[in-house]
């Protein structure tokens, strides 16, 4: 069961935020570079500019979405709709996809049988492994606390 709430609109120092007026918001994590670089992807192939994308770590964006445990920021992509209706990881994923213009050339997978469980233990496997992928030894920036539970 999907819970929706209804959007606050902030004013932080005295700015609206750049993402009023859209209807979605992906809310990634900005310390792994990987996400970076997927988020700037994202920006690209969005060309009706429907999404707001924001690093998890940029002011105000917890405030925003105050039904979204911090936590929630540090262990998958989050994705905000219309009326606050919230996807994360692979469930943000597939949204996104039906939300980009050329993005339904590959939703179309998700209704295959055992692809959705799929996406999402791959999508487990990648949030547990991306300072890893993008990062390399240097990269300690991960939260040490957090716990990817497979389901």
């Amino acid at each position: 069961m999907t819970t929706t709430f209804p959007v606050v609109q902030f004013t932080i120092a005295g700015q609206r935020s750049e993402g009023l007026g859209r209807p979605y918001t992906c809310v990634y994590d900005g310390t792994c570079k990987v996400c970076t670089r997927l988020a700037g992807v994202l920006r690209k192939w969005d060309r009706n500019d429907w999404i707001e994308v924001v690093s998890s770590q940029s002011p105000g964006v917890m405030a925003r979405f105050p039904w979204i445990p911090a936590r929630a920021y540090a262990e998958a992509l989050q994705l905000i709709g219309p009326n606050g209706r919230t996807w994360q990881g692979a469930a943000a994923i597939e949204e996104l996809l039906h939300v980009l213009p050329k993005g339904k050339l590959i939703a179309w997978l998700f209704k295959i049988p055992f692809v959705r469980p799929l996406a999402d233990r791959f999508y487990r496997w990648f949030a547990r492994n991306r300072y890893k992928l993008g990062c390399g030894q240097h990269c300690q920036s991960r939260p040490l606390d957090l716990e990817f539970l497979d389901n």
